[in-house]
């Protein structure tokens, strides 16, 4: 046990201020890099330009969003292809028609309550309308009140 807490110490202690930065990048995600590499050509261009070469040869940008769409597109396509357990398919496809019901009735929800507070909006607007066209109206102003000037 004292080997391992030796390694891990020393390992630490190895690890110099350019690691832990860049571990502390990566935890907080692209824009994280992205900002730094604004922040190094406002301050200091060589910095900004250093960033942008190291992340292009790390390809900490690029790796990812390849990845995701082939992934996305997995798991769509298994989700539907049968397992070959009879049981376990019946389940599934209970499921799937279950929460399809399921969200097809939460969207009418949504539906009806964006309709219901459209007509409240709208009822509100109308009697404030009203209300106003039943105010009397002391500010005419000056021009409305001025006769006509006969023409020479």
């Amino acid at each position: 046990m004292n080997t391992a807490a030796a390694q891990t110490t020393t390992l630490q202690e190895t690890t110099g201020w350019f690691s832990k930065s860049e571990a502390w990048l990566d935890s907080k995600g692209k824009g994280a890099w992205i900002a730094a590499m604004v922040l190094g050509f406002i301050f200091f261009w060589p910095v900004g330009l250093a960033l942008l070469a190291y992340m292009i040869w790390r390809k900490p940008m690029f790796s990812k969003s390849r990845c995701n769409g082939k992934t996305h597109r997995h798991y769509a396509y298994s989700a539907l292809k049968p397992s070959g357990n009879s049981t376990f398919d019946a389940y599934k496809q209970e499921t799937l028609r279950r929460l399809t019901e399921e969200q097809d009735n939460f969207e009418a929800f949504l539906r009806r309550l964006r309709a219901a507070k459209d007509k409240a909006e709208f009822d509100q607007f109308m009697d404030e309308r009203a209300r106003e066209a039943e105010a009397p109206r002391d500010d005419i102003s000056p021009l409305d009140a001025e006769p006509s000037r006969p023409q020479q």
